[in-house]
C-alpha cells in the first residue's frame, strides 16, 4: 500500500479520534471482516471441515492468535508512526489498478520504433498460418467466379441474348459453389474433432474459430447470392422478355426456348422461382442468426437454421432445366451435405435416447450435470473437450455446447451457468443442493481449443468465472495421470501431434490463472485445486511438473480497512486448517483485475531467466471476449520480442470458442 494508504487506514481505526489505535480494535475489526467475508460453503461445495467449524471448535482462539503473529510486541495503544510500521511489513497491495495502461503505451511506442521490414517479418512469423488458409479460401473462390464469369463475359451470344446480367449473375454463381463448400463444412463438429487430431491440418486450418468463420463466409455468400438475384431480376430476364425481333432471335438461337416469353414467365419457370424462393430463405436464415436472437431467442435460431435443408434442395434443383450450362451446384456440394445430414440425422437420434443424469445447483448461478452413459461404459473423451447438452424436459430441440468439466469412468460432469433463457429454465428446473434426477441428450465429445493443451510442453492457461471448466478437466486429467501407479506421461499419451518425446519425462511448466468476482465464485473447486497443489511438490521433485496456481478474485473493497484485512486473512493459515480463511485454496489469492500483459511477461522473463531458448507456449483462454482480445495480443507481443531477440519463443493463443 502506499502512505496515504496506509494513513488512511490509520484513520479508519482511529475511531475515537485520539491519535492512537487501540490493539482490541485491531482484533475487533479483524474478526468482524472475517465474519463477513469468510465463505459460508454448502456441505458439497467441500471435501475438507468448514473453517469456521474448525476455528469454534478448538481450545485456543485461532484469530487472536494469529493477530498476535502480525503484530509481535505492540502495546496496547499503537501511535500513527508505529501503526504505520506495522502494516507497512504486511506488504498489502494497493486498492488502485494501475500498470496496464501504461505499459502498453511504452509497448506499442517501441514496436512503432521499429524499421518496417523488422515489423513485417514479425507479423508473418506470427500470423502465416492464418494467412495461408485464408489465401487459398479467397484464391478457390475467386478463382471459380473468375471462370464462370469469363466464359459469359467473351460469349458474344450471351451478351445479345441476356446482357450484362447474365455476367453478373454467372460471376456471382461461381463464387457461391466454394462459399457452400466452406459453409458447410464449417458447421461439421464432428469433422472438425476428426481433423484436430492432425497437427498439422489444424496449423493450416484454424478450427478454433470455425464459428467466426462460418459467420463471414456466410455473409460473403448472403452477398453474392443478392448479386445473383440482381443480375438475374434486373438484368438477364429483363434483355430475355424484350420484345424486338432482333432480341427474340437472339435469345430463341442462345435458349433454344420458345419465343417470345414475358419477364413473369421468366419468374415463374424452375429456375426463376427456385431461386427467388431460395434467395428468400437465405436471408430470412441470416436474419434469425443475428447475436440478439441467438442470445435471447436461441431455440429460434436452431429452427431458423433447419431452412437450410429446404433451401439447399431448391438450390440444387435450380439449375436443373439446364437453361445455360450443365447443374454443377449438386456436384459441389453433395460431400458436404453428406456430412450435415449424416450429423444432424444422428443427433435427432440422440434426442430420443437420452442418458440418466444427476443435476444439482452449486450456487445461485451454477448447475452441476452428471450424466451416466446408458450402456455401462466409460466416456471416450480427452481434455478440453465439449459436448451438446439437450434436457427433453425443457425442449426436445435445444442443444447447447458446454465444456467438460471432467469424466470419472462412466460419468461425465458438465457445469452451466444460468445467463440466458435455456440455461435459466435449467436452473429454475434444479431447485435443491441435493440433486434431481433428469434425462439428458449427449452429443460429442467435440474438439476445443484446450484440446491441444497437450501439444505444448508450457502452458499458461486462463479461466474467468464458469471458463474454468475447461480447464477442471485438465487439471482433473492431469491428477489422474501422473500420479497413476503405471507411472504414464501424459503429453506422450495425449498429444495429437506425431513429434516423438525424447526423455520419458521431460520438464514441463504449467501456469494457471483462475479469475472470479467473489471467492465464493472459488468453492466448487476448491478441492480439486488443493489436491494438486498436494501433488505438486512430489511432481517437481521427480522432474513431471512445475504447476503454478493462481487465483484472481476482482471484487473491489472500497473500505480500506476491509481491504486490507481481506488480504491479510488470505494469507492465515493454522496447523487445524491449512486453507485460506477466504477462499479455502490453501495457495493465496491475488485480489484486483490481473494485468495479463504483466504476467505474459514475467512468464516469458522467467523462462529465459532458466536459459529457455526454443519452446511454443500454449496460451489458452475461456472467457470474456475482450479480456481475450487483450491476452491474444499479447501473445502476439511476446512473440514479436522473442523474434527481436533471437530467440525462438513463440506464444500460441487459443480461446474456446462455442457455437
Amino acid at each position: 500500500m502506499t502512505d496515504d494508504e496506509i494513513d488512511a487506514f490509520f484513520k479508519d481505526m482511529d475511531s475515537n479520534g485520539d491519535g492512537f489505535v487501540e490493539y482490541s480494535e485491531l482484533e475487533a475489526k479483524l474478526k468482524k471482516v472475517h465474519e463477513e467475508l469468510a465463505p459460508n460453503p454448502e456441505r458439497h461445495h467441500l471435501n475438507h471441515p468448514d473453517r469456521r467449524d474448525v476455528e469454534k471448535g478448538g481450545e485456543v482462539d485461532e484469530l487472536h492468535e494469529f493477530m498476535r503473529k502480525i503484530m509481535p510486541g505492540c502495546s496496547q495503544r499503537l501511535s500513527k508512526e508505529e501503526f504505520h510500521a506495522r502494516v507497512s511489513t504486511w506488504q498489502v497491495p494497493s486498492q488502485r489498478q494501475t500498470g496496464a495502461q501504461e505499459q502498453q503505451k511504452e509497448e506499442n511506442e517501441v514496436v512503432k520504433r521499429w524499421p518496417m521490414t523488422t515489423r513485417i517479418r514479425a507479423l508473418w512469423a506470427v500470423y502465416n498460418h492464418n494467412v495461408f488458409f485464408l489465401t487459398l479460401v479467397v484464391a478457390f473462390i475467386l478463382g471459380i467466379s473468375l471462370w464462370q464469369l469469363l466464359i459469359y463475359a467473351l460469349s458474344g451470344e450471351a451478351r445479345a441474348a441476356l446482357g450484362w446480367g447474365v455476367i453478373v449473375a454467372k460471376g456471382s454463381a461461381g463464387a457461391i459453389y466454394p462459399i457452400f463448400i466452406f459453409m458447410l463444412l464449417s458447421m461439421s463438429r464432428h469433422l472438425q474433432t476428426f481433423v484436430r487430431r492432425s497437427r498439422t491440418i489444424s496449423r493450416i486450418i484454424d478450427w478454433d474459430h470455425a464459428q467466426v468463420f462460418h459467420i463471414y463466409i456466410c455473409i460473403a455468400g448472403l452477398f453474392f447470392a443478392s448479386l445473383h438475384a440482381i443480375g438475374h431480376l434486373s438484368g438477364s430476364f429483363v434483355f430475355a422478355s424484350r420484345t424486338s425481333p432482333e432480341a427474340q432471335r437472339a435469345i430463341g438461337s442462345y435458349l433454344g426456348v420458345q419465343t417470345p416469353r414475358s419477364y413473369v414467365a421468366y419468374v415463374r419457370s424452375l429456375p426463376g422461382w427456385s431461386g427467388v424462393v431460395s434467395i428468400g430463405l437465405f436471408w430470412i436464415i441470416s436474419g434469425l442468426s443475428v447475436p440478439y436472437i441467438r442470445k435471447n431467442y436461441f431455440e429460434l435460431f436452431q429452427l431458423g437454421h433447419l431452412l437450410m435443408f429446404p433451401l439447399l434442395g431448391l438450390l440444387c434443383a435450380h439449375g436443373t432445366a439446364q437453361l445455360l450450362q450443365y447443374p454443377m451446384f449438386g456436384f459441389f456440394l453433395c460431400v458436404p451435405i453428406l456430412f450435415v445430414l449424416l450429423e444432424r440425422s444422428w443427433r435427432l437420434l440422440r434426442s430420443f435416447r437420452s442418458q440418466p443424469a444427476i443435476a444439482k445447483r452449486l450456487d445461485k448461478s451454477t448447475v452441476l450435470i452428471s450424466a451416466k452413459r446408458r450402456d455401462d461404459k466409460d466416456w471416450n473423451f480427452s481434455a478440453g473437450q465439449y459436448c451438446l447438452v439437450q434436457v427433453p424436459a425443457i425442449s426436445r430441440f435445444q442443444w447447447h455446447p458446454f465444456t467438460i468439466s471432467g469424466v470419472h469412468g462412466k460419468v461425465l460432469q458438465v457445469h452451466i451457468k444460468a445467463d440466458g433463457d435455456w440455461t435459466n429454465k435449467l436452473h429454475e428446473l434444479v431447485s435443491s443442493s441435493e440433486g434431481r434426477e433428469l434425462r439428458v441428450g449427449i452429443d460429442g465429445p467435440f474438439g476445443a481449443p484446450a484440446q491441444a493443451f497437450y501439444d505444448y510442453d508450457y502452458s499458461l492457461i486462463i479461466g474467468s468465472g464458469i471458463g474454468v471448466t475447461p480447464f477442471s478437466a485438465i487439471i482433473n486429467d492431469l491428477e489422474d495421470q501422473l500420479l497413476d501407479a503405471d507411472d504414464r506421461d501424459p503429453w506422450a499419451a495425449r498429444r495429437r501431434s506425431s513429434t516423438v518425446v525424447k526423455h520419458p519425462n521431460p520438464s514441463r511448466r504449467v501456469d494457471f490463472h483462475w479469475v472470479v468476482k467473489d471467492k465464493s465464485d472459488l468453492l466448487w473447486f476448491s478441492d480439486l485445486l488443493n489436491r494438486i497443489i498436494d501433488n505438486d511438490a512430489s511432481l517437481a521433485r521427480r522432474g513431471d511438473l512445475d504447476l503454478n496456481i493462481h487465483t484472481h478474485i476482482t471484487t473491489k473493497r472500497n473500505n480500506i480497512s476491509t481491504h486490507v484485512f481481506r488480504y491479510v486473512l488470505d494469507s492465515y493459515r493454522t496447523e487445524k486448517a491449512p486453507y485460506s480463511a477466504l477462499t479455502g485454496l490453501k495457495q493465496p489469492s491475488h485480489f484486483g483485475r490481473p494485468d495479463f500483459a504483466a504476467i505474459l511477461n514475467d512468464h516469458m522473463d522467467q523462462l529465459l531467466e532458466v536459459g529457455i531458448r526454443d519452446k511454443k507456449i500454449g496460451v489458452f483462454f475461456c472467457g470474456v471476449p475482450v479480456v481475450g482480445e487483450i491476452i491474444s495480443n499479447q501473445c502476439h507481443e511476446n512473440t514479436v520480442r522473442g523474434r527481436q531477440l533471437k530467440v525462438n519463443l513463440e506464444y500460441e493463443f487459443n480461446m474456446e470458442v462455442f457455437g
